[in-house]
């Protein structure tokens, strides 16, 4: 396995783990609350984002118009059976959230969710780095490497392992920070 798959491998984690983040609520309107909802369309579960024009035209809410206007009860009942925990109104063609401030129990409740979703991104990283060392010494043994370029390969990787666990210790503080703020 070769260093550039392995930091490959570890950056879409971050992406995944930011995209995770991304997804929970801050107390301002934010399309990407939305990115996880799937809606039941025609009997296939559908994005949210490719039934409907989703934009947010103040920063308390978050306004939803489907293309397909015999969509909106369905839209609806996805919304309210995620875990968003924002209740949907329509006038017909148009789906309002109206994103309530948060209180200091549930931001705190937020914190620890996001805490959870990196701690989830790091044992992501840290498997990618163990298969990656299994890899290696797997080569050393076959004789493959010799055991200093095992050891500087090893060496390496522990420091990208490093390295993106940094970066998504800084989204999660980038996150909490946006959570915590009134």
């Amino acid at each position: 396995m070769k260093l550039a798959e392995i930091k490959d491998h570890m950056q879409k984690t971050i992406e995944s783990t930011q995209r995770a983040l991304n997804s929970i609520r801050t107390g301002r309107a934010n399309a990407s609350l939305l990115d996880r909802i799937s809606v039941e369309y025609y009997g296939a579960e559908t994005p949210l984002k490719s039934l409907a024009t989703i934009n947010t035209p103040d920063a308390t809410t978050i306004a939803i118009q489907p293309f397909d206007r015999t969509s909106i009860s369905a839209i609806e009942k996805a919304i309210s059976l995620s875990d968003i925990g924002l209740t949907p109104s329509n006038d017909g063609q148009v789906i309002r959230l109206n994103i309530p401030p948060l209180t200091s129990d549930r931001r705190k409740e937020l914190v620890k969710l996001a805490a959870k979703l990196a701690e989830e991104g790091k044992v992501g990283i840290r498997n990618i780095r163990r298969d990656a060392m299994e890899a290696v010494k797997k080569q050393e043994k076959n004789h493959e490497l010799s055991e200093d370029e095992s050891r500087d390969l090893q060496e390496q990787i522990q420091k990208a392992t490093d390295q993106y666990i940094s970066k998504i210790e800084d989204v999660l503080s980038a996150k909490e920070k946006d959570i915590t703020t009134v």
